[in-house]
């Protein structure tokens, strides 16, 4: 797939970001979604048949726990609620509640259409479906609650990927682009981008299915963290 025309125009400016630390990472986990809670770190990987849900050390990629996705479904984004982990599938309309103490399964919600990315703004959950809308989300219901347009150079982006709910900003990875869409989360307008160029360059050596997908931000200590799909490494990042 080629980058949405739109990126063309809006990313002629791109804020570069340092790279802290490079950290080991599963080259086997197909990473649709990533958080970082209490001092730990979880994510989900995709592929129908051996999608997961798994809480990783950061500091040698070990899988610590490791939750089966149903093998009839594709695993898609996660986020951290209360006690709970939510995670999506790609095109099953189902999602999953899990113990984020245990990883045991609590159980399950649907939603409509795809599911892609999912974060919370501390107060609605917020998904994306591969369009430019992005879903608010009821945390208990999962109820729709509304939604937003996200442009960018004043049109809509499409191929809004996974999320991450960073001081007050939406940030979200574009399918096939090496950067994080900074989103204004009451206008939808895209702020400004962050160039993860270089970090797509080493973690993908030229493979075009490597695409960027994983941002993690701890909010006590500020730390952020990126990956992709069958990456080697998770990248602990710095802006500017």
């Amino acid at each position: 797939m080629n980058p949405p025309e739109v990126t063309r125009v809006s990313m002629l400016s791109l804020s570069p970001c340092t790279v802290v630390a490079a950290h080991p990472h599963d080259p086997q986990a197909f990473t649709q979604g990533l958080c970082w809670v209490d001092d730990a770190l979880f994510e989900s990987t995709g592929l129908t048949g051996c999608s997961t849900v798994r809480r990783v050390r950061l500091e040698d990629g070990a899988v610590l726990q490791s939750s089966r996705v149903p093998d009839d479904l594709f695993g898609e984004g996660l986020t951290a609620w209360g006690d709970e982990l939510l995670s999506l599938t790609y095109q099953g309309g189902r999602g999953f509640r899990w113990d984020r103490r245990t990883l045991a399964l609590r159980g399950e919600f649907a939603f409509d259409g795809e599911g892609w990315g999912l974060t919370n703004d501390g107060t609605r959950l917020i998904m994306s479906n591969g369009t430019p809308r992005l879903s608010y989300l009821d945390p208990v219901t999962l109820a729709p609650a509304c939604s937003l347009v996200v442009t960018a150079g004043g049109r809509p982006l499409p191929w809004i990927n996974e999320l991450q709910y960073v001081a007050g900003e939406i940030w979200a990875n574009v399918l096939t682009l090496p950067a994080i869409a900074r989103i204004d989360p009451v206008t939808g307008v895209v702020r400004g981008w962050i160039d993860l160029g270089p970090i797509v360059a080493e973690a993908a050596a030229g493979d075009r299915e490597k695409v960027a997908n994983g941002i993690a931000h701890d909010p006590q200590s500020g730390r952020l963290f990126v990956t992709g799909k069958n990456w080697s490494r998770l990248y602990e990042i710095q802006l500017g």
